[in-house]
């Protein structure tokens, strides 16, 4: 179970991510003593900085009762620089097997980011975490995605750590650009040794009609926020995979709340997960499933290490005009185990091809009507509808 990561060694792959479950030396502590083999700080920011939070500053998006996005305006750590030096301290001391990794941040400063990160080194930490992607509150400041999103300015800092860094140093990305891979190679070339990527979208869970107020409702205002949770997976999916292909080692974050999840982006190239959003709802008690359920697929699957699967799944990602059009699939009902909803009906009929009709109470697909598009496939609560060949 455990991995190595720009030379780091892991007892396993999963990392608690920056933001509220690692908010001070405590939880972290408490994390570790969960079984999570590794952990980065709540964003740690230079002696001379005050940052004062508003609240509330959560809210969450929901399907039925089930949460799929959460909104966070929360901003780096309130704590002292010299108040993360100490548990800093206690946590290498007490888990000196688990993983501690600094996030820091700074305004565009090449002073600002070298005094941070060769204190936070100093104290133990056995990486340092870039945080260039921060959405919301410190780019106003000139901080966070302020720089993350300006590839000149990535190179600069990542040079300016790694100038004075004796451990690995990693470039957390944001999702909130159009080309990530420009600024993966940015920090590539600034000599980052490692990317981690995502941090959370922009955007916010909405309003309430009934009140006129935003869901995270700040004395009637809100404010653009950090998205994460499920919701945002695809999206993290999509970024690892096209970072992975920089040629760095990653580390995936985006909405993984399961071992299948972690899985996902392991096969995409991620060597090593982070998990925030998830913990949030339901504690550090998680990590027990996603170790377990990691160790029955490695099992299952014959693979002694995670670095026997790592990537295997990067080349089935291809542009768009790499893939066939000379082939065709059309879908197929299992009729035994049909619940005769009719939802596949619906849907091919109101946005599809109208090549599914009723024979006796049971949906049937006319193939020579079928142009494959796999609507009805994700419509069917009973999943009894597969894609197949036709010649």
């Amino acid at each position: 179970m455990d991995v190595e990561m720009c030379g780091v060694h892991f007892p396993n792959p999963f990392i608690l991510a920056s933001g509220p479950p690692t908010a001070d030396g405590d939880l972290i502590k408490r994390g570790f003593e969960a079984g999570w083999g590794g952990a980065v700080t709540k964003t740690i920011i230079g002696r001379n900085e005050e940052i004062r939070n508003v609240s509330p500053r959560l809210a969450v998006l929901k399907s039925g009762k089930r949460v799929i996005a959460m909104q966070n305006i929360e901003l780096v750590t309130t704590r002292k620089l010299d108040e993360w030096i100490e548990d800093i301290k206690m946590l290498k001391k007490e888990f000196p097997e688990n993983i501690v990794i600094g996030s820091i941040m700074s305004v565009y400063d090449e002073k600002g980011w070298q005094s941070v990160a060769e204190e936070i080194q100093a104290a133990g930490a056995d990486m340092l975490e870039l945080n260039l992607s921060c959405p919301h509150g410190m780019p106003e400041r000139g901080a966070g995605a302020a720089i993350g999103q300006n590839a000149d300015m990535v190179k600069d800092v990542v040079e300016w750590v790694k100038d004075v860094a004796s451990v690995p140093v990693i470039a957390k990305l944001t999702p909130n650009v159009t080309d990530i891979t420009t600024i993966a190679n940015a920090a590539k070339e600034g000599g980052a040794d490692g990317i981690s990527a995502i941090n959370t979208l922009l955007g916010f869970v909405g309003i309430d009609v009934d009140t006129l107020n935003p869901k995270l409702n700040v004395f009637g205002k809100t404010a653009f926020g950090g998205i994460s949770g499920m919701a945002i997976k695809p999206v993290g999916l999509r970024c690892v995979a096209e970072i992975a292909k920089v040629g760095l080692p990653v580390s995936g974050i985006g909405g993984i709340s399961d071992w299948k999840d972690a899985v996902e982006y392991m096969l995409l190239g991620s060597i090593t997960v982070q998990v925030c959003t998830a913990v949030m709802l339901k504690g550090f008690g998680i990590v027990k499933n996603l170790i377990d359920g990691l160790n029955d697929f490695m099992q299952e699957n014959g693979y002694e290490k995670v670095s026997d699967f790592v990537g295997l799944a990067l080349d089935k990602v291809v542009n768009f005009g790499e893939l066939d059009v000379t082939r065709r699939n059309v879908a197929n009902i299992s009729a035994e185990n049909c619940s005769k909803c009719y939802s596949c009906v619906t849907a091919c009929t109101d946005s599809g091809f109208r090549a599914i009709s009723i024979v006796d109470e049971y949906p049937v697909i006319d193939e020579s009507k079928c142009d494959g598009c796999g609507l009805c496939v994700c419509v069917c609560p009973q999943e009894c509808i597969e894609m197949k060949e036709v010649v």
